[in-house]
């Protein structure tokens, strides 16, 4: 906040008005600030955010929630999302860590160039395919299949349990909560 250096300059007897001016400041929130330099919510903020502090200092392995309780308990009330924003603000996590995305935000490259530019009308049956079908990810493990000879190699023993001449395509154990991979076709 510049309003202390507007204080500190005026102090030094160079006028407010000019200071205000080089500062870009507006003139009434600065005679607000100077007749109450500390507003009554930050007051309010400052002493919950000590009583979260303590709680977190007694109990560090503690999230929001507790933290919250705590607080509570020694007179300070406030909201869940308060106590959330606060320990956000501060860096007050639990002390097992804060849960963060696998990848980030953004996504990444494209995995495959897109040979197709989009149009994806095919001449007869079986001439273009939507997916890649040599790599099928299992709950164990990734299955991969050749692309030279059509067969299946084994990357990963457990996913194939001794039935690599089966021909697993498609019928591999699927992933906990989804279907075994499809294969698109036009």
């Amino acid at each position: 906040m510049m309003y202390p250096l507007v204080s500190e300059l005026a102090a030094d007897q160079i006028p407010v008005a000019v200071s205000l001016r080089v500062l870009k400041l507006a003139r009434q929130p600065y005679y607000r600030w100077r007749e109450k330099p500390v507003a009554v919510s930050e007051v309010e903020q400052a002493h919950r955010a000590n009583a979260l502090h303590d709680a977190h200092q007694n109990d560090p392995e503690f999230g929001y929630r507790l933290l919250r309780d705590e607080a509570e308990a020694a007179g300070e009330r406030m909201a869940a999302r308060t106590a959330w924003r606060l320990c956000r603000q501060n860096g007050w996590h639990c002390a097992f860590g804060a849960k963060r995305g696998k990848n980030g935000t953004r996504p990444g490259p494209p995995v495959h160039d897109d040979h197709v530019r989009r149009d994806f009308s095919a001449e007869a049956p079986n001439r273009l395919w939507l997916t890649d079908i040599t790599e099928h990810p299992t709950g164990e493990g990734k299955l991969y299949l050749k692309r030279d000879q059509g067969s299946l190699r084994r990357q990963d023993r457990g996913v194939l349990h001794g039935r690599a001449d089966a021909g697993l395509v498609g019928r591999e154990r699927p992933r906990a909560g989804r279907g075994t991979p499809r294969r698109h076709r036009c």
